[in-house]
């Protein structure tokens, strides 16, 4: 028998892996952090996003952000976020209630995350954005529940997502995710759907529309350098 025919082949290395847009988009958001804090010129920057556009594998696109420091603020320096809260941490009474009973409620833009928010969909929607909140606490905790309804509930990406529950015929999901800033709050979403949904997930653009402004301001403040 030749054993080397029937050897299992190796793993493919990480730098090996081919790249999704999910890899494209995460090495783009360096890019233009690294323009927005005058580590990389307008030319370098066009430059190498035409080349992270053409990149195939993980590898290639590593070779575009090598030298940032953005590049090496990994995963590994933050611990996990835990998976429940700090004993005490959180009230046993809600703080807010966001209710839609046959109607729709919305909380979102610039607020103020409480510590415990119950959240009420009963034939009807409720959305809970937390991408633009100002988080006074370490750790918030969102009740949801959900009968003939759904509940939405969306955060930052430099803000850790943990939760606990289930579904009786409906849909409870909650997508896990670690922040990499290891002092990051932690939002985490508890609840039931009954005949309903309840959904949770890190919400893109926040922290890449926070660049864009640094971008455009230090655009302007130059042209009026130049005037």
């Amino acid at each position: 028998m030749d054993l080397q025919k029937h050897a299992p082949a190796a793993a493919p290395r990480t730098a090996e892996l081919r790249a999704s847009d999910a890899d494209r988009d995460r090495v783009a958001d360096m890019l233009r952090e690294a323009l927005a804090e005058g580590r990389l010129t307008a030319d370098e920057h066009a430059e190498r996003v035409e080349g992270v556009l053409a990149a195939k594998t993980v590898g290639e696109l590593d070779v575009f952000v090598r030298d940032l420091p953005a590049a090496h603020r990994g995963r590994d320096d933050a611990a996990p976020a835990p998976h429940r809260p700090t004993a005490g941490a959180i009230p046993a009474e809600p703080d807010e209630n966001v209710v839609a009973v046959f109607s729709s409620a919305v909380r979102k833009g610039r607020w103020r995350a409480n510590r415990r928010i119950h959240a009420y969909a009963v034939f009807g929607s409720v959305e809970i954005d937390l991408s633009e909140a100002v988080f006074e606490y370490q750790q918030v905790v969102v009740k949801a529940f959900s009968v003939f309804g759904s509940v939405e509930v969306r955060v930052p990406e430099n803000v850790s997502v943990r939760g606990a529950g289930g579904g009786v015929l409906g849909s409870f999901e909650v997508h896990t995710h670690d922040s990499a800033e290891a002092d990051a709050p932690v939002v985490y979403v508890d609840g039931w759907a009954v005949l309903g949904s309840v959904e949770a997930r890190p919400k893109r653009g926040k922290v890449v529309a926070d660049i864009l402004d640094r971008v455009h301001r230090r655009v302007e403040k130059g042209v009026r350098k130049h005037l």
